[in-house]
């Protein structure tokens, strides 16, 4: 029966199967503790299901409304121009017509991400420029060199997912805008913020409102995912009239189904429970990364959305975890390594409630560690299948341990990359077995204070003319003593090498970068706002990952009043923190 469950996941390409599959598969009817799908575990209550439940025939047997109808009632709620909003069956039918509609010739997209922003493009025939993220900088999203990356690529389109998955990096709304802005001549720009209600590092991190503003600029956002309702498919986006009209054009007058429709319109009478469910998985977030941070050899890089993307210890295969985690201890969990750009030493873990995390811990101690605890698991292979397009990127980041082209020149010539930052040292390679051998030698976590760099002043770049940073919130503070302070933002990063000639990256070898339109200065001087996101990643020592107490944006939840309503105007997507 194990083999018939964990011959599954060998049949998928970027995704996991559905929960209904194991369920079939494992026998007996009960499906795993879930620690795969990134849905909200508190939402909706028990007497929301309960009244669903009591309603289900009418639900189930007669038509929904129209798109139009739904679509008024959820812009009603959130306060949006219903003309700015379209819905859909799920965000990935959005993409899908995002990607049919408005995207010509090429599409930009940092990685490892979600998997459709990849493939859906490489489907239709569309060159997908990845913009691989470093692990030596703990998967943070440098915008500089990303607007610079698109401009050498001559790229039409850009995608950022904020916060990203699988790591849940995030960025400042005001670092966002600037992006917009220095690419306004892009085709299109797409910020997707399917997990953004679960952030809590700025109290109004959304950009709907600046897209609707822009004529390029479109923003996703998901409902299953924060609602606790992936099987009901529904999203929407929001942009200006002319694209929010493309999209709805195309989309059939009974895309949504009536479950979609029932939620929508309960909605407005649960506003409270909506929030402090919002505030539970903040607060579970933290405790579950403090929890796993205590496992030795284990990598939790800091998150904002609704899951934790953690580095195995070396040595341990992925596969061989996910599957044992399922088969001994029935758990289930994402392992990343036919993710784009990622690897089978990363999972990915869904935040959830305490008494499921404590069984989480417990199984990965007895995978990791046997009867030792801090030995790992010894590799049982040294193959990883990938989905397509993957290649170059996965060879690149295995070769270098995550330190990508800087990693390649610093074994070449020396240490290179990141100013106050030496590329972290290749694993020591693990002869393949049949099946497990004993645990290997104990491998206790470097200390977070020895993996500090030192600070290097250095003068702020230059802001855009345009628009000055906002403000940051004050941080609250850390539970955790000695936890380091945010290095000063270092100098503008030079150009990254000419990636049109790595072999297996899709798009145009050797292509000559696009004429300058004028932005170029934006990407050499750097993007003001970064020491938020991708300084402040590297001043943490992220190639080591960081401890619970350094998570990004707060170390402990901030106090909340009590909610008395739905969130008023517009702050559905604003009132998180």
């Amino acid at each position: 029966m194990a083999d018939n469950v964990t011959s599954l996941f060998r049949s998928t390409t970027a995704h996991s199967p559905s929960m209904a599959a194991l369920t079939r598969e494992g026998g007996d009817g009960v499906g795993p503790v879930d620690f795969c799908i990134p849905c909200n575990p508190y939402f909706p209550t028990p007497a929301m299901f309960d009244e669903m439940a009591s309603r289900l025939k009418d639900i189930i047997t007669y038509y929904p409304s129209s798109a139009d109808t739904i679509t008024a009632e959820l812009c009603n709620l959130l306060q949006l121009p219903p003309q700015c909003v379209a819905m859909g069956n799920g965000s990935t039918e959005l993409i899908t017509w995002i990607d049919h509609l408005l995207v010509r010739e090429s599409l930009a997209v940092p990685v490892p991400t979600f998997g459709r922003w990849t493939d859906q493009p490489m489907e239709t025939g569309k060159r997908v420029d990845m913009f691989p993220l470093q692990e030596s900088s703990g998967f943070a999203l440098d915008l500089a060199q990303y607007a610079e990356f698109i401009r050498a690529r001559g790229t039409r389109v850009a995608v950022i997912c904020n916060p990203n998955n699988p790591d849940g990096g995030f960025l400042h709304r005001h670092a966002l805008v600037q992006f917009m802005d220095a690419m306004a001549d892009l085709d299109l720009i797409v910020i997707d913020e399917s997990f953004l209600e679960f952030a809590d590092a700025e109290s109004e991190p959304s950009t709907v409102q600046d897209a609707v503003m822009r004529p390029n600029v479109v923003v996703l956002r998901s409902l299953g995912k924060n609602f606790g309702l992936h099987g009901i498919r529904f999203g929407y986006l929001v942009a200006n009239p002319a694209l929010a009209g493309k999209i709805r054009s195309m989309l059939p007058k009974w895309n949504l189904n009536s479950f979609a429709e029932h939620v929508v319109f309960m909605l407005k009478n649960h506003g409270p429970e909506y929030m402090e469910s919002l505030h539970q998985v903040r607060r579970d977030r933290l405790d579950m990364a403090r929890q796993l941070s205590a496992l030795p050899g284990l990598t939790v890089y800091p998150s904002q959305g609704n899951f934790l993307f953690v580095r195995l210890p070396v040595g341990a295969e992925g596969t061989v975890v996910r599957d044992r985690l399922l088969t001994e201890h029935r758990i289930l969990v994402r392992e990343c390594g036919n993710k784009v750009g990622s690897s089978s030493r990363f999972l990915r873990l869904v935040v959830r409630p305490q008494v499921d995390v404590r069984r989480l811990v417990s199984g990965l101690e007895s995978v990791l560690y046997g009867s030792r605890r801090g030995a790992a698991v010894p590799e049982l292979g040294t193959g990883t299948s990938y989905s397509s397009g993957t290649a170059a990127v996965d060879r690149l980041m295995s070769e270098t341990n995550g330190a990508g082209m800087a990693g390649l020149a610093a074994q070449a010539t020396g240490p290179v990359g990141m100013p106050g930052m030496n590329p972290a040292p290749a694993p020591m390679p693990t002869p393949a077995a049949a099946q497990m051998p004993n645990p290997a030698a104990a491998q206790m976590p470097t200390p977070v204070a020895a993996q500090m760099p030192a600070p290097v002043p250095a003068p702020m770049p230059t802001p855009f003319p345009a628009q000055a940073p906002a403000p940051m919130p004050a941080p609250m503070p850390a539970p955790v003593p000695a936890a380091p302070a945010p290095m000063p933002q270092g100098p503008s990063i030079p150009s990254m090498p000419n990636v049109a000639s790595m072999p297996g990256m899709t798009g145009i070898p050797g292509m000559t970068p696009a004429p300058a339109t004028g932005l170029e200065p934006v990407a050499q001087t750097g993007m003001p706002g970064m020491a938020t996101a991708a300084a402040n990643r590297r001043a943490m020592g992220a190639a080591q990952g960081l401890t619970a107490a350094q998570v990004r944006g707060r170390t402990a939840p901030e106090e909340q009043p009590e909610p008395l309503g739905w969130p008023a105007a517009g702050a559905v997507y604003n009132q998180v923190g």
